[in-house]
């Protein structure tokens, strides 16, 4: 299994480029999912080893034919592995968890959801929701080989579909992270022992042996002169380094979104003082001394949190102007209720490019303020430990 933005629904339908980028090919419900640049380096490969195949299973064909059924396997691989993120991305909105962009790249793609599951019940429906979509497009595409005529064209692009759709279920059903079944497990063994670390680091394993099983298999089919032997090394070599990436970078993010055992968000928050948004900067700044500062309007509104860099620097031109001009404004995504789970606390701080972050109760009102360099320093202090 991963921006929403701004473009509105009426707007004209196009491909735009994206600042990483990947191509814009559509929304679902505002995520974007995007072509990585990667994704036609992995396809062209596709064609090139997969062409000599074609030319086995259709003898009589021409070159143009051959090459032509490699590129519309790419294609319909390329569909495929869209249709399985479809499947995690409509199953996450749907239990509410944000996705921020659905990806395609070199061989594989992406549903990049906003935060963890909390759940592993959650886990597991996300990560089962792809391989249940393959499967059922493969079974559609072996169905609907009975209705076209045999040993053409159209029957091998039928059978591609298919194959393409069954390898891309089977294979992520493997018991390895990034794979779903590696989450699947981790899903299985955070259900039996109320630990998502425990699980995370058993579907590490699982990836570990994966990518090496990917390996043995690329060489037996090399020793043995299998006729797919090119076509498997140069899937296998890159699936498994995909999979060896993916799980250490699983397993890097679980060890970041730890929460040290007694360790409560209040130890960590700074002491809030509401002034009003008028009042002068160099006022503020001084009344600040250590403590967040949120800035209320007469109406009674916030306008925000005083950014006590943007303030000094405001007040050495103009100490009198408001220090409302040096308001960060307060969003959804920086307000943090004191009574959330630590870890996802550590995990809203760490994917929300804000630096410091208002912390309330459970009735709304501000309780502190939480500086991501504090939350920092006291997580690497009790790791040390």
């Amino acid at each position: 299994m991963a921006a929403t933005g701004e473009h509105g629904r009426n707007q004209p339908r196009r491909v735009l480029t994206t600042a990483d980028g990947g191509l814009l090919l559509f929304r679902v419900q505002d995520v974007p999912v995007l072509l990585a640049p990667s994704w036609w380096i992995g396809s062209l490969v596709v064609v090139v080893l997969y062409q000599p195949l074609v030319d086995r299973l259709l003898p009589g064909a021409t070159a143009a034919t051959s090459w032509a059924l490699a590129a519309a396997f790419a294609v319909l691989l390329g569909l495929s592995v869209l249709a399985h993120e479809l499947g995690h991305c409509v199953v996450a909105l749907r239990m509410g968890i944000p996705v921020r962009r659905l990806r395609l790249f070199l061989l594989g793609g992406l549903s990049e959801v906003a935060r963890t599951p909390r759940e592993p019940g959650q886990e597991g429906l996300i990560a089962a929701a792809g391989p249940v979509v393959s499967v059922l497009l493969a079974a559609f595409g072996g169905l609907l080989l009975f209705a076209v005529p045999p040993d053409g064209a159209v029957w091998l692009l039928v059978a591609e579909c298919a194959v393409a759709n069954l390898a891309v279920g089977v294979f992520n059903l493997l018991p390895g992270l990034p794979l779903d079944g590696g989450r699947l497990l981790r899903a299985g063994v955070w259900a039996l022992t109320g630990r998502r670390a425990s699980g995370t680091r058993a579907a590490v394993v699982g990836g570990g042996i994966v990518a090496a099983g990917l390996l043995v298999w690329a060489m037996l089919g090399m020793v043995s002169g299998s006729e797919d032997r090119w076509l498997r090394l140069g899937v296998c070599v890159v699936t498994a380094w995909f999979v060896a990436m993916g799980a250490g970078s699983e397993l890097t993010a679980e060890a970041n979104r730890g929460w040290p055992e007694g360790l409560a968000v209040t130890e960590l928050t700074r002491p809030v003082l509401q002034l009003p948004a008028e009042s002068p900067v160099s006022d503020a700044l001084a009344a600040a001394a250590g403590r967040g500062v949120v800035l209320v309007r007469a109406d009674g509104v916030a306008a925000g949190l005083l950014d006590e860099g943007a303030a000094e620097r405001l007040a050495e031109t103009s100490p009198q102007a408001p220090a409302e001009l040096a308001a960060e404004p307060i969003r959804a995504e920086t307000v943090l209720l004191a009574s959330e789970p630590g870890e996802e606390i550590a995990e809203r701080v760490r994917e929300t490019a804000a630096w410091q972050f208002l912390v309330v109760d459970d009735e709304g009102r501000p309780a502190g303020v939480l500086r991501r360099e504090d939350l920092r320093s006291a997580l690497s202090a009790r790791r040390v430990r």
